[in-house]
């Protein structure tokens, strides 16, 4: 009896989701307004609904949370989630332990979108760390605040370790930023000259310097607290980087691939592989465009649109059929093999990407690792309705046909941006 009434209340929330997608998504086809979906774990707001509630499908924000402005990006990090709108303003919700959200208030979480304090110029880029958050304004400064334990912020050592309000990195004065990505505790930059910049903590050599040893040849502390050329990368022209938990990736001009940081650990009963403390090139891959990174897994796009992955494969966040680790680029296929790959992002352990203007997702679906504050499955983050693991790209469904233009993979949630809504939608259909 309670299962049913369980199962029925589920039918229900995904009804009333449908008619809310109808709604928003009519709307945006009249106004030309990007439509932002969330969903995934609703622990401390992060899903920005207003509420705690986890999501298992696509949930559509009203514009009305950003004064009716378009959304432009969308950002999501260990449990917050930053939102750009199409005049450059910030907006953030979910948890705020370590001043993630940017928002100059003591609560602890945030349920709906509120205004980031402290940007004073347009906001072109929004990163999200696991704790810590960027922006990037339109002439290229860099602001950023949240969690600053091991220097991930860049403002130097003598910055406290939480600041709650955005802080311009003041060493980049004259320097014009024009990419960033945010880890689980470091960040990496490129400049307008396509010169690569790492900062943070720096275990397994995910910043790409390499050992450094002090006095007697003693080991100095790994963490950069103010960003530093990755020297390693010198004369090669980066276009691309992504951070992960303990990695990062980054991508030339001429389409070369450099990883740097904690490889694949090999299954058990065997010894772990070195880690790349500098950048290696990957010389199994095509000429490449785009990089995203997990908590140990990483996904590239080529030229063509094809997805290559590799890493540990928990869960099956791979999407290669199987839970077997990668330790060289494989390439996805499935529906990718009838269209190209245009976007891609990782999470943890699940994965997310947009084919056709569809998005897909697989990996970590929740029902194995629970986060929650309740004791709850975490699960939801492939919007598959369920929180079962799938280890092959399957589409998500968004309930009408709409075209998806950006996707982004946090811990354990995932959100969307979507426009160019057909016709169908206004014909009632």
């Amino acid at each position: 009896m309670i299962i049913g009434r369980a199962v029925r209340n589920r039918s229900l929330r995904a009804k009333l989701s449908e008619l809310r997608w109808i709604s928003v998504c009519t709307e945006a086809q009249v106004n030309g307004k990007r439509v932002a979906a969330l969903w995934g774990n609703g622990d401390y707001g992060r899903l920005g609904h207003g509420n705690l509630e986890s999501r298992w499908t696509p949930n559509a924000l009203l514009s009305s949370a950003f004064d009716n402005q378009s959304l432009r990006e969308i950002a999501c990090g260990g449990a917050h989630t930053l939102f750009l709108t199409e005049n450059g303003r910030v907006y953030a919700s979910g948890l705020n332990d370590y001043g993630q959200l940017g928002v100059s208030d003591d609560r602890a979480y945030i349920t709906e979108p509120l205004g980031v304090a402290g940007l004073p110029k347009e906001i072109v880029k929004v990163s999200a760390g696991y704790h810590h958050s960027s922006a990037l304004t339109v002439d290229g400064e860099l602001y950023m605040w949240g969690k600053n334990s091991n220097g991930q912020l860049g403002l130097g050592k003598k910055a406290a370790t939480v600041l709650s309000i955005p802080n311009k990195v003041e060493c980049l004065n004259g320097v014009t930023i024009k990419i960033i990505s945010l880890g689980f505790e470091h960040s990496i930059a490129v400049t307008d000259k396509g010169e690569t910049l790492s900062w943070g903590g720096g275990q397994s050599g995910r910043l790409g310097h390499g050992h450094q040893s002090g006095i007697f040849g003693l080991l100095k502390s790994d963490s950069e607290y103010t960003p530093r050329l990755i020297k390693e990368l010198e004369g090669l022209k980066v276009k691309n980087v992504a951070a992960g938990m303990l990695h990062s990736v980054c991508i030339s001009e001429n389409g070369s691939v450099h990883f740097f940081g904690e490889k694949a650990k090999k299954k058990l009963g065997y010894s772990e592989a070195s880690n790349n403390l500098v950048p290696s090139m990957v010389d199994e891959l095509p000429y490449s465009e785009k990089a995203a990174c997990g908590g140990y897994h990483t996904c590239v796009i080529t030229g063509g649109g094809e997805l290559y992955v590799w890493g540990t494969n928990e869960n099956g966040c791979l999407g290669i059929g199987s839970t077997d680790v990668a330790h060289s680029p494989e390439r996805v296929e499935g529906p990718f093999l009838s269209h190209p790959v245009y976007e891609v992002s990782c999470g943890w352990k699940h994965t997310a990407a947009i084919s056709g203007g569809n998005v897909y997702t697989w990996g970590w679906g929740g029902s194995h690792g629970t986060f929650s504050v309740d004791g709850q499955s975490s699960g939801g983050q492939l919007g598959q309705g369920n929180d079962v693991d799938y280890i092959k790209p399957t589409k998500v469904n968004f309930h009408r046909h709409v075209k998806t233009l950006q996707v982004s993979c946090g811990f354990n949630h995932t959100a969307s941006l979507s426009s160019d809504l057909f016709l169908e939608l206004l014909k009632g259909e």
